[in-house]
C-alpha cells in the first residue's frame, strides 16, 4: 500500500521540476511513511511513497522493466501475482525483486493494455513507456483505490493517490465545479469520475488512461464492469460454493511479510471474514473492534463471541461519544467533501488496529454483493406499487400525499411515511435518489444561490444515475439500485471513507469479499435468494450457518452511529452556528444565507433534526478552507 503522484508535459518534453514533484509526493506521506523514490526523464516525472507490505528489502518503487524503457509506480496489491510472476517467467522475464510491483512491467511488455486484465487486486497504477511515449493509468475493478488526475495552465497533466497531490502543483487550477457541489449535498460526497473541482477527474473504477505525448487527453477506456444477468441463477445447490468461493479470496489476502489482522464489528461480514482467516491461519488470528456506550449501536457482544470461537487474539476500545476531536481534521484527510459522520470511528478502529497490524482485512461489500441494507427492501416494496399503478396515476397521487403528510422526526418510525410517499411518486431512479439522499431535491434546491443556480444550468444529482444506466435498459428492480450502488455508494462513500482514514494511520485494508472475481459470480444469483421478505443476506447467511452462530447470523443489523444531532445541540453548538450561518460558508456566495440559518435554528431548537445536511454543510465549509478553490464559472 503506497501513495502515487506524477506528471506529464501534454506540449513537449520540458525538463521536470523535481521539487514540485516531491511536495507532490510528500503530501502522501502518510500512506507510505516507509520511504520514497522518484523518476524523471524530460516530460515525465513519477513519485512514490513505500508502506512496505511485500518484499521489504527489494520492493522499492520506481520500478523498472529489464531494460529500464519502462516504469511504474503503483499503489495497492496484486494478490495473484505469484501466478502471473510464474507465467511471465515462462515467457522468458526475468524477475529481480519478490515484490507484486514487477509484474506490472512485465506484465505491460507482455500484454500491453491488457495486463490489468489479468491482475487480481486493488490497484492505482501508472505505467511510463519510453518506447511507445505513452503514460498508462489504470485504476481497479471495483474502486478500491483512488487516483485523480487534472491539467494545469501550463500544460501538463498531473496525477495523484489523493487529490491534495495535485494541488501542490502551481499551475492547477483551484475552481469548484457546480454539479459537484450539487451530487455531494445530495449523495454526500462526490461520485465518480468527477471531483469537486473543475478540470480534476478521479479515474472510475474499472478504466484506463492511455495519454500520449504531445497528444490530448483521451476519454478513459473500460476494461471491466458488474454484470448483473437477466436470466439469474438459483442460489440453490451452490449455497456451499459461496464460503469456498470466499475463502479462496481470503486466503489471497493474507499473503504479507508483516503483521497481520482483522476489523471485526460482530456482523455477518466481518465475522465471516474473520471465521475464514482463522481456519486458514497457524497463528491466531489479530482483530480488532470499538465499542459504543448506546446499546443501539453497540455490537461488541457478538464480536467479543465471534473473538472467543476462533480464539483471536481480540482488542477493544470504547469510542467516547464526545469524541468530536477528529471534526476539524477530517476536510485535511478527505480533501474532497465527504459527509459520512461514520468516518469518526472508522478512523478509531483503523488507530487501534495499526498498533498491532500492517495489513487488516475489512468486511465491506456484504450488503452490495447480497442486498443487505434496508433500503434495497423498501425499495422492493415501492417496485411493486410502480408496477400496479402507472405514473401518470401514481406521481399526482403520492406526489400530494408526500408533500401534506407531517414531517414526524422523532414519531415512531411506522408513522415516518412522508419519505416513502414521496418516493412512490417518482419513479425507480428518482424513487431510489430520494432514499439514499442526505437532503432531498426541493429544499436542497432552496439551498442554493441565484448564481450557484445558474452555474448549474439546471443540472440535478439524478442526472448522475441516469448517465450511469443510460446503456442498460435491461437493468430493472434490485439489480438496477445494486448497480447503481456498484458505481456510486460503495467508491464514492464506502471505500473512499476506509482508505483514507486507514492511510491516515499508514494501515493496509483489504476487501476479500469485493474480489472481482467473487463480485462476478454472486451477481449471478437470483435477487429473491438474496432478500427473502424481511430478512437481506439470506443465502449468503445460510452458506455461513456452520461457521458462525445463529446469533450473528440472524439479528438485526447495526452501523457506526455518531451522535452529530446531539453534538450540534450540544457541545458544538457555538461552533456550527458559526461556521455554517457565517464564515467561509456565508462569504462563498454559494447558498441562500438566511436558508442556513434556519436549518441551524431549527435544529438547535429541537424543531427538526437537520443533523445531516448540517455535517454535510461542516465538512463542505472545511473543504472550501482546505481548498482555497474559487467559486465555479456562471
Amino acid at each position: 500500500m503506497c501513495g502515487i503522484a506524477g506528471m506529464l508535459d501534454l506540449r513537449e518534453a520540458r525538463t521536470i521540476d523535481l521539487d514540485v514533484l516531491q511536495r507532490m509526493t510528500r503530501t502522501l506521506s502518510l500512506r507510505g511513511p516507509d520511504g520514497e523514490g522518484y523518476h524523471t526523464t524530460p516530460g515525465v516525472g513519477l513519485g512514490h511513497r513505500r508502506l512496505s507490505i511485500i518484499d521489504l528489502e527489494g520492493g522499492d518503487q520506481p520500478i523498472y522493466n529489464t531494460d529500464g524503457s519502462v516504469v511504474t509506480v503503483y499503489n495497492g496489491e496484486i494478490y495473484n501475482f505469484e501466478a502471473l510472476r510464474q507465467e511471465l517467467e515462462g515467457l522468458g522475464y526475468h524477475f529481480r525483486t519478490r515484490s507484486d510491483t514487477e509484474v506490472i512491467v512485465h506484465g505491460w511488455d507482455a500484454w500491453g493494455e491488457a495486463c490489468v486484465e489479468r491482475f487480481n487486486g486493488m490497484f492505482a497504477l501508472a505505467v511510463w513507456d519510453e518506447n511507445r511515449r505513452c503514460l498508462f493509468l489504470a485504476r481497479d475493478r471495483i474502486g478500491i483505490k483512488p487516483l485523480y488526475y487534472g491539467t494545469t495552465r501550463d500544460g501538463f497533466l498531473v496525477f495523484g493517490s489523493e487529490l491534495k497531490a495535485l494541488l501542490e502543483h502551481p499551475g492547477l487550477e483551484r475552481r469548484l465545479r457546480a454539479d459537484a457541489i450539487e451530487d455531494f449535498f445530495a449523495f454526500g460526497y462526490v461520485p465518480d469520475p468527477k471531483s469537486i473541482l473543475e478540470g480534476v477527474h478521479k479515474l472510475p473504477p474499472g478504466y484506463t488512461l492511455r495519454i500520449e505525448r504531445g497528444g490530448h487527453v483521451p476519454e478513459p477506456r473500460r476494461y471491466w464492469d458488474v454484470e448483473f444477468p437477466t436470466d439469474p441463477v438459483a442460489a440453490d445447490g451452490r449455497i456451499d460454493e459461496i464460503p469456498e468461493r470466499l475463502a479462496h479470496s481470503v486466503g489471497l489476502r493474507m499473503i504479507a511479510d508483516v503483521p497481520l489482522g482483522a476489523f471485526l464489528s460482530g456482523g455477518v461480514d466481518s465475522s465471516a471474514v474473520v471465521g475464514l482467516m482463522a481456519q486458514q491461519s497457524e497463528a491466531p488470528v489479530n482483530t480488532s473492534s470499538i465499542s459504543f456506550g448506546d446499546p443501539a449501536y453497540n455490537e461488541s457482544q457478538f464480536a467479543e463471541m465471534v473473538a472467543k470461537q476462533f480464539e483471536t487474539n481480540h482488542q477493544v476500545r470504547q469510542v467516547d461519544p464526545a469524541d468530536y476531536s477528529l471534526v476539524e481534521r477530517l476536510p485535511e484527510i478527505y480533501d474532497e467533501p465527504f459527509a459520512d459522520s461514520s468516518a469518526l470511528p472508522t478512523y478509531r478502529v483503523c488507530e487501534l488496529a495499526r498498533g498491532k497490524v500492517k495489513v487488516a482485512l475489512s468486511g465491506d461489500g456484504g450488503d452490495e454483493n447480497f442486498i443487505g441494507y434496508r433500503r434495497y427492501r423498501w425499495h422492493a416494496y415501492e417496485e411493486r406499487v410502480r408496477r400496479l399503478l402507472p405514473q401518470a396515476i401514481r406521481g399526482p397521487l403520492f406526489g400530494t400525499a408526500g408533500r401534506l403528510y407531517p414531517k414526524l422526526d422523532r414519531a415512531p418510525k411506522f408513522l415516518r411515511a412522508k419519505s416513502t410517499l414521496q418516493a412512490l411518486g417518482r419513479d425507480s431512479l428518482a424513487g431510489y435518489l430520494h432514499s439514499v439522499s442526505i437532503y432531498p431535491d426541493a429544499p436542497r434546491q432552496r439551498l442554493y444561490s441565484p448564481s450557484l443556480q445558474r452555474a448549474l444550468g439546471g443540472y440535478r444529482a439524478i442526472d448522475t444515475f441516469r448517465g450511469l444506466v443510460a446503456d442498460k435498459p435491461e437493468l430493472k428492480g434490485l439489480p438496477l439500485v445494486q448497480y447503481l450502488d456498484f458505481k456510486t455508494y460503495l467508491p464514492g462513500d464506502i471505500l473512499t471513507k476506509v482508505d483514507r482514514v486507514s492511510m491516515a494511520n499508514s494501515l493496509e485494508v483489504r476487501v476479500p469479499i469485493l474480489d472481482h472475481e467473487f463480485v462476478a459470480w454472486v451477481a449471478r444469483l437470483r435477487p429473491e435468494d438474496k432478500l427473502v421478505g424481511r430478512e437481506g443476506k439470506v443465502c449468503f447467511k445460510k452458506s455461513l450457518e456452520s461457521l458462525l452462530p445463529h446469533d450473528v447470523l440472524y439479528r438485526d443489523k447495526m452501523g457506526f452511529g455518531v451522535p452529530v444531532a446531539s453534538w450540534f445541540r450540544n457541545e458544538l453548538r457555538d461552533p456550527v452556528r458559526e461556521r455554517i450561518a457565517g464564515g467561509a460558508l456565508a462569504d462563498s456566495g454559494l447558498f441562500d444565507n438566511a436558508e442556513l440559518a434556519t436549518l441551524v435554528d431549527d435544529h438547535q431548537a429541537g424543531r427538526r433534526d437537520h443533523s445531516a445536511v448540517l455535517w454535510a454543510m461542516l465538512m463542505f465549509e472545511g473543504s472550501l478552507r482546505h481548498l482555497g478553490a474559487s467559486a465555479p464559472a456562471t
